[in-house]
């Protein structure tokens, strides 16, 4: 037995994505959607290019983390429970250029994400080599919670509060209707828990689970969506402090992050070079010239994973 073993296995299995926290260098819980693979021992994997490596290098300074099952989309689920994960991870500064000892990782990548597979062919790999180095994030789960499914959402408010005041974050948070709080607990560990936000004065009303006592102070909401495939994603982080007042909790947004763009023509341009600057970014500071990719070790896998067919 593992301390995962107290969760719906088959439903944590069938989730596409979760939501997964790390604490930044200042000690703000930021959440990002991530793919996760199972493994039998009860820990959990997944992976990060090096060209969104900020996971791995919070990971190394503080390995407090959290992954929240809540949206499942693609999944087949209906009602689905939401399942919260806590517990500590270690990301080895070790480069990955192929599936090496993921394989199960990648073939499930490949079946859920059919598009990925078009990043292996030839006029792709200069602008996609990016994708395919990777470092790897091991969960070791130290805390399971099993949530009731996502409540129905009311209508969303308007995306500014009665005052008219601008808030950052507004129109995102205003196109989707619940968000991820991630915040931290008594003793500094991340909390993630959907919610719903309702624009306030100064900021917006979030409710934060009711399994943890959350601490005042940094914290952010996470607003994400896919398809059935894995595909046509959006996300933004909204940064800012939680606070609590006398009609419940707030979150004062200070920061808005939408690493993939915000729907503009040119985001897929701006993205492919950002990634590339970031990538070349990494390997230079450790002194290292860029790894070739092992293209035929993952087009093995896709081939092999068209046959089986869709997950």
């Amino acid at each position: 037995m593992t301390v995962l073993d107290s969760a719906p296995l088959d439903v944590l299995d069938a989730y596409r994505t979760c939501e997964f926290v790390t604490l930044g260098r200042d000690g703000t819980p930021l959440a990002w959607p991530t793919a996760v693979r199972r493994r039998e021992d009860g820990t959990l994997v997944l992976t990060t290019s090096l060209a969104f490596a900020q996971k791995a290098l919070n990971i190394r300074r503080d390995p407090r983390v959290a992954l929240l099952f809540s949206d499942p989309t693609g999944s087949g689920l209906t009602d689905a429970p939401q399942i919260f994960v806590g517990g500590t991870a270690e990301c080895p500064d070790d480069i990955r250029t192929g599936p090496e000892d993921l394989d199960d990782y990648w073939r499930t990548l490949f079946e859920r994400q059919p598009h990925s597979r078009s990043y292996l062919l030839r006029p792709m790999r200069r602008l996609m080599d990016w994708y395919y180095l990777r470092l790897v994030i091991t969960v070791t789960p130290e805390q399971v919670i099993v949530r009731p499914a996502a409540e129905s959402p009311r209508p969303k408010a308007s995306a500014e509060p009665s005052t008219g005041e601008p808030l950052p974050g507004a129109v995102q948070l205003s196109r989707h209707p619940t968000a991820v709080l991630a915040a931290r607990d008594g003793s500094g560990a991340p909390v993630l828990a959907r919610t719903l936000t309702t624009p306030s004065s100064g900021g917006f009303a979030v409710r934060p689970p009711d399994d943890h006592t959350v601490a005042p102070g940094p914290a952010s909401l996470l607003v994400h969506r896919h398809d059935e495939r894995l595909n046509h994603m959006q996300n933004a982080l909204v940064r800012g402090e939680l606070t609590r007042t006398d009609d419940g909790w707030l979150l004062v947004p200070e920061k808005v992050l939408e690493p993939m763009g915000s729907g503009r023509p040119t985001d897929a341009i701006r993205l492919l070079r950002s990634t590339q600057r970031a990538t070349d970014r990494y390997l230079r500071r450790r002194g290292l010239s860029r790894p070739p990719v092992e293209w035929d070790r993952f087009r093995a896998l896709a081939r092999s994973d068209r046959r089986r067919g869709p997950a």
